[in-house]
């Protein structure tokens, strides 16, 4: 199989979606991998450590798109790239098709085969590909809340730790999965005072036993939810519907409820934020005010730590690679049913319930479409 890795256009995206010693595996796997110049830059791989990886390094992304068999990447296609797909071609990157309206409707057009690394789920429900992103966006939201509560951005002046004599910053994280977890972990790390909500309490007995002393944790319910936000330093939104929209628990009335100069980092922004008031961001622009809070709602927010997110990421991501070039997607979504949930779109047929749900489309079943 050709395997295409391009460079990511979106804002500030520095991650990379296949790394030379990937690129030398496929290559002894007996496959062609086209790695457009400059790709690696930002996550420290460079030309020469492609080809000397037995990667061909092609002079524009027109050509990557033009060639190759399976596209891997980082993000979702930009409107830029999703002109260039063509049918029946695999795209294996993030799609997060339930934020992206108009990408769905290029991605129902252009026939592709968009295997998301979003839905990839393991019989245990867990999923391994969106996992060490959550992870490092988690301990990056209490990084860029601690720095926007600062005064001169915005913020309520506060530091998150407090000092002796004076009270630390309140941490309010909306739920306990993998983001809320690694939020909550480091701000307690820091000295804050964490609330963590969530809806599942085996989950939050869980998370009493393995969190420090300075995280409480709550039934994440209306009342909860709404004493909690309006107490809030720094809110957190954590939640997750895997594929699907993620759903709204701050209202904008909430939001005009809260301190003035209070954080909000919308990590489920993504997915559609879970705050009513979050729209997207980007590293150029992170932040803005609604009602006297600070929204942070950048979308890729581990694409500014990219050396360490993208060797996170194809950790994770590379074995399904491997085994989308070696055996087809067709093959392997039959011997794999972690490849089969992340089928979202088969040349133009839908194959993901919420997604078929949200957009009114017609489900199609994995048998139709093999």
């Amino acid at each position: 199989m050709i395997v295409g890795v391009p460079c990511e256009i979106k804002n500030n995206e520095y991650r990379v979606g296949l790394l030379p010693v990937h690129c030398e595996a496929l290559r002894d796997a007996g496959h062609t991998v086209l790695v457009e110049r400059a790709a690696g830059e930002g996550s420290g791989a460079f030309d020469r450590d492609y080809r000397e990886a037995g990667a061909r390094i092609v002079g524009s992304a027109r050509e990557i798109y033009r060639r190759a068999q399976m596209i891997v990447k980082v993000k979702e296609p930009q409107p830029a790239e999703s002109a260039r797909l063509q049918r029946g071609q695999i795209v294996f990157t993030y799609f997060h098709f339930a934020a992206e309206p108009k990408l769905f409707a290029a991605t129902l057009r252009n026939g592709i085969v968009a295997v998301a690394y979003e839905t990839i789920q393991l019989p245990d429900g867990t999923l391994p590909l969106l996992t060490p992103m959550s992870e490092i966006a988690g301990r990056m939201a209490v990084h860029e809340g601690a720095k926007f509560l600062e005064e001169p951005m915005k913020g309520r002046g506060l530091l998150l730790a407090g000092v002796p004599g004076v009270a630390p910053a309140k941490v309010c994280v909306l739920g306990g999965g993998i983001v809320g977890a690694n939020a909550a972990k480091m701000a307690a790390g820091l000295g804050a005072d964490v609330t963590i909500l969530d809806v599942s309490l085996p989950r939050l007995r869980y998370l009493d036993d393995v969190m420090p002393k300075n995280v409480k944790t709550l039934m994440s319910n209306a009342h909860n939810i709404r004493e909690q936000v309006r107490d809030a330093d720094l809110l957190i939104g954590a939640v997750l519907r895997p594929g699907a929209r993620a759903p709204r628990l701050v209202s904008r009335k909430l939001v005009h409820q809260m301190k003035h100069g209070a954080v909000i980092v919308d990590v489920a922004i993504d997915q559609g934020g879970c705050v009513e008031t979050a729209r997207p961001t980007t590293h150029d622009k992170p932040t803005y005010l609604v009602h006297g809070v600070v929204h942070y709602c950048v979308t890729n927010m581990p694409g500014a730590v990219a050396r360490t997110s993208t060797y996170a990421l194809t950790n994770a991501t590379f074995p399904y690679a491997l085994e989308l070039a070696n055996k087809g997607w067709k093959r392997a979504a039959r011997n794999n049913p972690a490849i089969a949930a992340g089928l979202n779109v088969v040349e133009g047929r839908v194959l993901h319930a919420d997604l078929a749900e949200l957009f009114r489309q017609p489900l199609a079943t994995l048998n139709s479409v093999l």
